[in-house]
């Protein structure tokens, strides 16, 4: 079978979900276009068919990922743990988001969903990029903790659940970027 020939058996779609349950089963490392090939039984250059390069497939990864985050939540609070929530569905499903919004690749629903859920106010688009970026990096703290737990090299010092308290930490974090902290305003200089 020629390549032009297996790739005609699988269509965007597939390729893509075989990717997904690859993350789930190796990691983002371990996920390479050889690999995600070998599970379809298809030469890598296949998969170039339905996909321009490894960076475009990862995109639709992220955006299949943060696709399940309601547009429309309650609040900032809620919005922001059914994000956390999506970037947990999947084996350093919270890295690979985190890349590919970091090379602005793949959608934007995630921080659209907290603008909506910050209202109409002024600077919702900032406040949800900020909201964004603390969601994103303690995701990727919290699954790389237990990464590290899962092989025993975290230190938890006893502890038996290495992201205790980590959701009260989430709380608090969302609430003061989501409840109006202001940047601090330079101290004026009077004229004589």
């Amino acid at each position: 079978m020629t390549p032009s020939h297996n790739s005609a058996r699988h269509d965007r779609d597939s390729v893509a979900q075989a990717a997904l349950e690859l993350l789930d089963e190796v990691g983002l490392a371990d996920l390479s276009m050889r690999r995600i090939a070998s599970r379809l039984d298809v030469q890598p250059s296949a998969l170039y068919w339905h996909f321009a390069s490894k960076q475009e497939l990862l995109a639709e990864l992220a955006d299949r990922i943060t696709a399940q985050i309601p547009l429309l939540g309650v609040d900032a609070l809620s919005t922001a743990r059914s994000i956390r929530d999506a970037l947990f569905t999947y084996r350093d499903g919270a890295e690979l988001v985190l890349s590919t919004y970091a090379l602005r690749l793949g959608s934007s629903h995630a921080q659209k969903a907290l603008e909506h859920a910050l209202g109409g106010t002024p600077d919702a688009e900032s406040r949800a990029a900020a909201l964004l970026h603390f969601i994103l990096g303690h995701a990727t703290l919290v699954q790389q903790r237990m990464h590290a737990d899962s092989h025993g090299a975290a230190n938890s010092a006893g502890l038996h659940d290495v992201t205790a308290g980590l959701d009260a930490v989430f709380d608090l974090g969302v609430r003061a970027l989501s409840e109006g902290v202001s940047a601090p305003r330079a101290p004026r200089r009077d004229r004589a």
